[in-house]
């Protein structure tokens, strides 16, 4: 029913009115100058991710390899910068460690025979930086790509192609989920609760009662030679 409510009433509404269409439409925002631009499009009954993952999963792998690539560099980059930073590292001189004040420091380095490991450092940084522009460069035209791919799909899309995209990809994968999510919920639920009465009856009554009894000898015991008796 949530789902119904946030998701699937609208859709219906809109195969009620429309039928079988998937259609898509220009996102345009105004700006502070009440010009309006164009942030790209967007297809309420189809959304974007669905054509992805149904006709371009290729692209999309490429693009997630791509990603977890620069995700590298980048840590790559932050590590040496780490390594080498702080007030006594390689990089001290640098009032910011950024392309163009590497690559100047980097040729005084060069020419200094006593800074040989800052300027192996530096290269290191630099080469990590290209590497870095070149994967950014190869992502945006990815994803412009991919962009253009999925937005020229639509017009294409037949109405048996639509319905499952949006019966079989949107609503029973949507609904799937939830329902699988909650059973994991209750699972974990139930687990966590088995767990804490297995800790509560570990120890068997009569075990505990023979417990409590030696235990109570004891004090008995103590109190005794402290002087205390009772009848």
């Amino acid at each position: 029913m949530d789902y119904w409510a946030e998701t699937m009433q609208d859709d219906c509404y809109l195969i009620a009115a429309d039928g079988w269409k998937a259609e898509t439409a220009r996102v345009l925002v105004k700006n502070n100058k009440g010009k309006e631009v164009d942030k790209g499009w967007t297809c309420d009954l189809v959304p974007k991710p669905l054509i992805v993952a149904r006709y371009f999963a290729a692209e999309r792998a490429a693009i997630t390899a791509l990603e977890a690539e620069l995700e590298t560099v980048t840590a790559e980059m932050a590590e040496l910068e780490e390594e080498h930073g702080g007030d006594e590292g390689l990089f001290s001189l640098l009032e910011r460690v950024n392309r163009a004040n590497v690559a100047a420091r980097l040729k005084e380095a060069r020419a200094d025979p006593e800074a040989r490991e800052e300027a192996v450092a530096l290269h290191a940084w630099l080469k990590l930086s290209d590497r870095e522009a070149a994967l950014g460069r190869s992502l945006r035209d990815a994803e412009a790509e991919l962009d253009a791919k999925a937005y020229a799909k639509y017009p294409t899309l037949t109405e048996t192609e639509i319905q499952a995209l949006v019966v079989d990809d949107k609503w029973l994968a949507a609904l799937d989920a939830a329902i699988h999510g909650e059973m994991d919920r209750i699972s974990q639920a139930l687990t966590q609760r088995v767990k804490e009465l297995a800790e509560r009856y570990e120890t068997p009554m009569p075990q505990q009662v023979r417990k409590v009894t030696e235990l109570e000898r004891t004090v008995n015991g103590h109190l005794a030679r402290m002087g205390f008796s009772w009848n």
